[in-house]
């Protein structure tokens, strides 16, 4: 169990070289628009989109991928894996889950892990994304689904918040205030996700795909998406 905990931080890392940290999903411009402007407003889009999208899509899919990674099940991965893809609204956004999954892929053949059949896996999906990605190398390190999905919501968390401290400027304890906050909504978003038939999938978030389709042609910023 030690190990597993391990790797599960090593995957979870802000030091993990996947670039996460060159994104902000959108972020930066609801505070280029005003949207976001102080910690209570990006604690409440941090929030929502944790609520609406992360939690209602994103990591339903995560815990299917995961569960497909490993009884080696190569149909059903690439099917997740190609709805993800459908669902990335913007150049960007697609971008940016393609280059986080090369980097990944990249990371762990330097790590000499891709001879496990969970990541030899990976090599079925002709353009993988992260998620996917993520998820074979969480089940190559027997890493149980309750966990994974809490950590990988959690990570995302934490990069929105960086980037919150980043862009509106906020200080470093309001930070520390909102994923303490953020952190507490996690599991009952892990239970949901676990529980979730196919069916109930949804990501409706209106104003998260216009805020990442406006950064795309936003004159100043930070961040690549």
């Amino acid at each position: 169990m030690n190990l597993q905990l391990a790797r599960l931080l090593q995957l979870t890392s802000p030091t993990l070289p996947v670039g996460a940290y060159a994104y902000s999903q959108g972020l930066e411009w609801a505070v280029e628009s005003g949207t976001v402007r102080d910690e209570a407003s990006a604690l409440l889009w941090i929030g929502d989109l944790l609520e609406w999208s992360m939690g209602r899509y994103e990591a339903p899919l995560l815990a299917q991928m995961l569960r497909a990674c490993r009884v080696n099940d190569s149909t059903s991965l690439a099917h997740l894996n190609a709805r993800y893809l459908a669902s990335r609204e913007s150049a960007e956004l697609r971008a940016e889950t393609l280059q986080m999954a090369y980097s990944l892929v990249r990371l762990l053949g330097e790590l000499g892990e891709e001879s496990t059949p969970a990541l030899t896996f990976i090599r079925t999906l002709k353009t993988p994304a992260y998620p996917a990605v993520w998820a074979c190398a969480a089940a190559a390190w027997q890493i149980e689904e309750d966990a994974a999905l809490t950590a990988y919501l959690w990570s995302w968390v934490e990069n929105q918040t960086m980037a919150a401290i980043k862009a509106v400027p906020l200080g470093q304890a309001a930070g520390q205030r909102m994923m303490l906050a953020l952190g507490a909504r996690i599991a009952s978003s892990v239970e949901r996700a676990r529980q979730l038939s196919e069916s109930e999938y949804s990501n409706f978030a209106p104003g998260f795909a216009i805020a990442c389709s406006q950064h795309e042609t936003q004159y100043s910023r930070l961040f690549r998406s």
